[in-house]
């Protein structure tokens, strides 16, 4: 049915314990024909046992897992995965009237390596991040109509910065079902409207993997002044105002997304909300800047994208954190994440570690954060845990 991949003795144990990736150093050979840039192809030992099928790619992962047990990957695969994460997210009770804003697809952690599917009232945006799923793309489009009618009605592609440079693939952005109305969209989440921007925005437009930890900065927030660096569109900044913070400053580096806030806060608390939004560089905001807050939420964008980059990224965390925990008031909370996959949790903790005994103020652990549960983590596939958190109380 499929090409076969070899692999060579002793390198089928992973795939085994169901751990979804190959690696190019485990194959041996490729039979029955070849195997172009996101082809299908089924997986071997050496010993002839099949292990599973999936997409193949050039790189040092070279195929992902679909499936451990024999499949032809077609409209029905696609529509029954589909359907099984349809009906986590309806036991998550994610899909209600005051929230329409969830991730229906998490790549390996919804059994679908390589694709994310965001959703945001009645528009799903699809990304891919394999050449596999970027190929499959229009039958994954006809499977999300058939499953998902009754809340999707429109289905824009973005994946033109999600796939491997490499493959050369000409991806382009656009709508692959439905389009845009006239009306601009606005997305809901726990109550509070957003206007996500997927056309433009980074990701998918909006950063839904906060949902949960924004909700637990609305608990700290009342009557404090509040300081969300790395404001994106303001997700944060909302919450707080919600929850009657005395005063709330976004920062943010581009111009785009402070206007953006600005635009969202307007949303849901008029013009004379206790709001700033300002455009500059956070770690040159924070230092200047950053005295006296109350609760303090630094959220950056991943330092580092790859293992190679590690290091400088664990320094940046230092670096951000020290200056947080020097500036914080007295009694201050802070919340501090990291969304890069390549530092662990336990790096994560190490750097901030460092960066309080650096400032020299008294520290307690209140909340360890991760991911919400629409942003699944499969078991066997601990690669899938990339948001990491911490909520601190200074002294």
């Amino acid at each position: 049915m499929y090409p076969k991949i070899i692999l060579k003795p002793g390198k089928e144990e992973s795939l085994q314990r169901f751990h979804p990736w190959v690696f190019s150093g485990a194959i041996a050979k490729a039979e029955g024909g070849s195997i172009e840039e996101g082809d299908k192809a089924q997986v071997y030992s050496s010993k002839g046992d099949f292990l599973g099928v999936g997409h193949a790619q050039v790189g040092s992962i070279s195929l992902r897992i679909l499936s451990f047990e024999p499949a032809v990957i077609d409209l029905d695969f696609y529509r029954r995965r589909i359907r099984q994460a349809l009906q986590l997210r309806s036991r998550l009770n994610l899909i209600r009237p005051d929230n329409d804003t969830f991730r229906l697809i998490h790549g390996e952690g919804d059994f679908l390596p390589g694709l994310v599917v965001d959703v945001y009232g009645n528009t799903a945006v699809m990304q891919a991040h394999s050449p596999g799923m970027h190929l499959d793309r229009q039958i994954i489009a006809q499977a999300l109509q058939q499953e998902c009618s009754h809340i999707i009605k429109n289905i824009y592609y973005k994946s033109e910065n999600t796939l491997p440079f490499k493959a050369d693939l000409g991806a382009k952005d656009e709508y692959l079902y439905g389009k845009r109305s006239a009306k601009r969209a606005v997305a809901i989440e726990n109550g509070l409207k957003f206007y996500p921007d997927w056309t433009e925005g980074q990701k998918t437009g909006f950063f839904i993997d906060q949902r949960e930890n924004r909700a637990l900065v609305e608990r700290y927030a009342e009557g404090k002044k509040v300081l969300n660096m790395f404001c994106y569109t303001g997700g944060f900044s909302l919450y707080a105002l919600r929850a009657g913070a005395k005063e709330v400053v976004s920062v943010d580096s581009s111009e785009k997304a402070i206007e953006l806030t600005r635009q969202n806060v307007s949303l849901n608390f008029g013009k004379e909300a206790a709001h700033r939004a300002i455009a500059c560089d956070a770690f040159d905001y924070l230092r200047q800047n950053g005295k006296d807050f109350d609760l303090i939420i630094l959220d950056p964008p991943a330092f580092a994208k790859h293992r190679d980059a590690r290091h400088q990224a664990l320094q940046g965390y230092r670096k951000l954190n020290t200056i947080a925990f020097k500036n914080i008031a007295p009694g201050g909370i802070l919340f501090t994440f990291s969304c890069s996959q390549a530092v662990s949790r336990q790096d994560f903790r190490l750097a901030v570690f460092s960066a309080a005994a650096a400032s020299g103020r008294q520290v307690r652990i209140l909340h360890q954060l991760s991911q919400p549960a629409d942003h699944s983590v499969n078991l066997y596939h601990p690669e899938g845990e990339y948001l990491k958190g911490l909520v601190l109380y200074v002294e």
